[in-house]
């Protein structure tokens, strides 16, 4: 365990100096949050009779999926890694005395999790003055907050799953591009990445909340404005633990079967 912690250590600290990209980042991610506040203000004023979440919780919604961009976009992809795939380069990380897998899992982890420090104060502490209903809200209670954080957690936990699945699918591949692109396409727009899952239809929406893509940030952003709560929160914990085990098991024996059967140069 010591030499996973390291590598994510080291992970941790080179992504913290990428502070002018990060910067880059806020003020691309605050012009995009308030471009889809503004959309959504428009669908609120239309006069329907009913919506699927309140404006409030819709703004706090959007704020904290830009806060937290980084942690679960499915585009975050580890160049290096897939071209150590591509060209061979994984022969050297396999020389090494430690689980492919379980290392790649600890860079990813860190990667995301560095990227996300850097951006996420700003654009909390910002949204936080931007004007009721429009601006992010404060979670209901201290239970609240505090099941928002283990739900972020755990829907950490499936993204970085389903990332290195992608990664180990790799090693099936030809080219890694349409593969990456299938993925985002999809991860992005049935986690709740492009419209939030309870904008779905119901029969879809019900479906999606069993799928790992209900897993990943539609849990702690809908728990933190209060959409979900109380016995529907157990059971939403219940499938994110579920679906990180089941990915990371297919992601290990997998890997397993692919480290078995690869081909460096013909040896």
């Amino acid at each position: 365990m010591k030499k996973y912690s390291s590598f994510f250590a080291l992970r941790f600290s080179m992504g913290l100096q990428y502070r002018a990209a990060a910067l880059a980042g806020v003020a691309t991610q605050f012009a995009w949050g308030f471009m889809e506040i503004m959309v959504y203000t428009a669908f609120y004023h239309t006069g329907a009779d009913s919506f699927p979440m309140t404006m409030q919780a819709t703004a706090s919604y959007i704020w904290l999926q830009q806060s937290f961009l980084m942690l679960f976009m499915s585009w975050l992809v580890e160049s290096e890694i897939m071209d150590a795939i591509q060209n061979g380069g994984v022969a050297y990380e396999l020389c090494r005395p430690i689980d492919l897998y379980d290392m790649w899992f600890s860079r990813t982890m860190a990667n995301r999790l560095s990227a996300a420090v850097l951006r996420c104060l700003p654009i909390l502490v910002v949204s936080f003055f931007v004007p009721a209903p429009y601006g992010l809200a404060l979670p209901a209670n201290a239970g609240t907050f505090i099941l928002f954080l283990i739900s972020m957690c755990l829907a950490f936990l499936v993204t970085v799953a389903l990332c290195m699945l992608v990664y180990v699918l790799t090693f099936f591949t030809l080219s890694p591009k349409g593969l990456q692109i299938f993925s985002v396409t999809v991860i992005d727009f049935l986690s709740g990445g492009v419209i939030p899952i309870p904008f779905f239809p119901e029969g879809i929406r019900k479906v999606l909340e069993l799928l790992p893509f209900g897993s990943m940030q539609n849990v702690p952003f809908r728990v933190y404005s209060g959409d979900i709560g109380g016995a529907e929160w157990l059971k939403a914990m219940v499938i994110q633990v579920f679906w990180f085990l089941v990915i990371t098991a297919v992601g290990k024996i997998l890997c397993r079967v692919a480290i078995r059967q690869v081909r460096v140069q013909g040896g």
